[in-house]
């Protein structure tokens, strides 16, 4: 299966490890199902904008980062 947010799946599980969850738990805050959210973080499966910004929000992080638009996890001020 082809990788269609590489740089969600490349950011995704250190960031939950960090915060000592499993796939499990995160499929839970997010209301689905294991299966799914283990696809998210593999980067199968496109995610809406109110899942990046959990995500964002969630884990402390610019959804930049998260998408790997930006290799600095917060917003660098002017």
């Amino acid at each position: 299966m082809e990788v269609i947010l590489p740089g969600l799946a490349k950011q995704l599980k250190p960031l939950r490890q960090s915060k000592g969850m499993t796939q499990k738990q995160m499929a839970e805050l997010l209301g689905c199902t294991e299966q799914h959210y283990q696809k998210i973080e593999y980067g199968k499966v496109n995610v809406p904008a109110t899942h990046l910004i959990f995500f964002a929000d969630f884990f402390g992080v610019t959804t930049d980062y998260l998408l790997g638009r930006s290799e600095s996890p917060t917003q660098e001020k002017e």
